[in-house]
């Protein structure tokens, strides 16, 4: 469930083009305008907006955002204007080809997204970026980090809810071998299984794993595998059991320590703030004792903070 609060009675596409270029006017902007105004339109919405914004004003409205806003609030308003699929090609594209490649962010696009998502992402990257994702992958991924990626943007996995108990049981015998990591090819088996099988299959063998050798999957992974590539591996285990969890962990560890990764915060607050925000708000709330709300509110100032406060919705 998303949890950005859309008005009962909405603007039209034309009354909101004309109070954001009204906002512009002037020395400085009116942020309070263009938060109040964008952070409650779904992408529909802020996609009509911006086709009036540019038909009446002859102006490219992510353009004006650009040069009127600064900082993490500038960062943030900007990722949440495209839609989905546009969006996170935008972040793979910045995470693979930026100053520095952010492998993290790249994992938590590729390996958490679905078989169908992915193939639109690839497209509208090929589109967008005029390369495709998978050669960006191979000149900045490397190793099994890069197989393990390949393999789950390229394999067409089932994705209902059915499996097969004897495969079920095979692969945790399969997986047990494979970390203890004798063989050169047991890499491409723990690839093939974790980019092969549906999530309710890897639920599954994670459980059966656990009946048959007294020892969670996930802690087999971490400790016979290392870096990106475990990272990866252990993504795909994670957002198969329970995704929620995974945002709400990864969320908590962007604001944990001594400063904030506001890159990290920005991108999840922003992509599955009209996904499943609601569910991870829960999860961070049971599982931390504090309010994802609260959280956030600690970490961030002024008008950026306002702004990711709203696409969270009350604080609950």
């Amino acid at each position: 469930m998303a949890t950005t609060k859309i008005p009962m009675n909405v603007p039209s596409p034309r009354v909101d083009a004309d109070q954001l270029f009204k906002a512009f006017k002037g020395r400085g902007c009116d942020t309070s305008v263009i938060i109040n105004i964008l952070a409650h339109r779904n992408a529909t919405q802020r996609a009509l907006i911006e086709q009036e914004y540019e038909t009446k004003f002859s102006d490219d409205l992510r353009k004006r955002l650009q040069s009127e806003l600064h900082g993490h609030l500038k960062k943030a308003v900007l990722l949440w204007m495209p839609e989905a699929v546009e969006r996170d090609a935008s972040i793979l594209k910045h995470a693979l080809r930026g100053a520095v490649t952010d492998h993290k962010a790249v994992a938590e696009i590729i390996c958490t997204r679905t078989g169908s998502q992915l193939r639109q992402i690839k497209q509208v990257y090929f589109n967008t970026f005029g390369t495709k994702l998978e050669q960006d992958i191979e000149s900045e991924a490397s190793g099994n980090h890069k197989r393990v990626l390949l393999a789950y943007l390229n394999t067409t996995r089932y994705e209902g809810p059915e499996i097969d108990n004897v495969i079920v049981e095979n692969d945790a015998r399969v997986l047990k071998s494979a970390v203890a990591r004798k063989h050169k090819s047991d890499d491409m088996t723990l690839i093939q299984i974790f980019t092969d099988r549906s999530r309710t299959h890897l639920v599954a063998v994670r459980s059966t794993y656990r009946s048959m050798y007294g020892k969670e999957l996930g802690k087999a992974i971490r400790d016979e595998t290392h870096g990106n590539f475990e990272h990866a591996l252990l993504t795909i285990l994670q957002c198969a059991e329970n995704s929620s969890f995974y945002f709400a962990k990864a969320l908590r560890k962007s604001m944990k320590g001594l400063g904030t990764d506001d890159t990290a915060l920005i991108r999840m607050v922003v992509t599955r703030a009209e996904v499943d925000m609601h569910y991870i708000i829960s999860e961070y709330r049971k599982r931390y004792k504090k309010t994802l709300h609260n959280a956030v509110h600690s970490d961030t100032t002024g008008h950026y903070r306002t702004f990711l406060l709203s696409l969270l919705g009350p604080n609950v």
